[in-house]
């Protein structure tokens, strides 16, 4: 029988209205119990803020993406629940609060017992929608969904550019990992292009700024693709030009019904 191993979840909530006090769960905090204290394991934050800006249109999700990179440098340090008060409180506006501690006693695998209780706290239950996502949003969930059925979705994250380019810079990749080789890291971005193509000129005028310094403080070669939406006329001369500026920047293009080799290839490349 597998050794059972006590985990503690901490969920960081969301409080757009401190007199309702309304609270939407938008991360979680994963320690394990080594008896001699507590080490922090997982950090997991939503890939869709859909919640949090239902609750709060004005949200600032950059603020909320930033505490999820300082939480996950502190992964595999020990940590205690005061600990990372201090760190959320020291930081952070009031409008977050971390839930008391919940307890679980498992002998499933640790990542396997992270997603589910994952899926229960920070997507609840499914909602009808009487529209479906629609442009970037809608390749983004379909990446999402990728990655997450070749099992990676843990080693696939947003990559930020501005250790690359200036202090303050917002822009992430909205995927990326470095090959288990060691020599490459692969960033995916999904770019729509049905109704504009402002996005792909902008990433396409933007990579090749991103890439080389990338490649210089990393030590590894970055390689770029853009996820499109399926069936675009090609032949419209606004997105042949948007797609040859891309091919230009030295960016791979792909449509999204490319998406589950594209998964099966970072399973394979993370030896997943």
């Amino acid at each position: 029988m597998a050794e059972k191993r006590k985990l503690e979840f901490l969920l960081l909530r969301y409080v757009p209205d401190a007199v309702k006090e309304e609270p939407v769960n938008f991360g979680l905090i994963v320690l394990q119990n080594l008896g001699n204290g507590a080490e922090l394991v997982d950090v997991r934050f939503p890939r869709n803020w859909e919640r949090v800006l239902r609750a709060d249109p004005q949200a600032d999700i950059n603020v909320l993406e930033a505490l999820g990179k300082e939480l996950r440098e502190e992964i595999g340090k020990p940590k205690d629940q005061s600990a990372l008060l201090r760190t959320i409180g020291d930081s952070f506006s009031g409008v977050f609060q971390v839930s008391e501690s919940i307890p679980v006693l498992t002998d499933r695998p640790i990542a396997e017992e992270i997603l589910t209780v994952a899926r229960m706290y920070l997507e609840g239950p499914k909602r009808q929608s009487l529209h479906e996502p629609v442009g970037r949003r809608a390749i983004l969930d379909k990446m999402t969904r990728g990655f997450e059925e070749a099992g990676v979705s843990e080693f696939v994250l947003p990559v930020p550019v501005e250790m690359y380019t200036k202090p303050g810079d917002p822009f992430a990749f909205d995927f990326g990992y470095k090959t288990r080789t060691g020599r490459e890291i692969k960033l995916f971005q999904a770019v729509s292009m049905r109704t504009s193509v402002d996005a792909a000129v902008l990433l396409a005028a933007r990579y090749p700024t991103i890439e080389p310094e990338m490649a210089r403080l990393t030590k590894v070669t970055p390689i770029l693709r853009a996820v499109i939406e399926d069936g675009l006329n090609e032949q419209e001369s606004a997105i042949r030009f948007a797609l040859e500026m891309m091919r230009e920047a030295g960016i791979k293009v792909s449509r999204l019904v490319e998406m589950p080799d594209i998964a099966r290839t970072a399973r394979i490349d993370l030896g997943a």
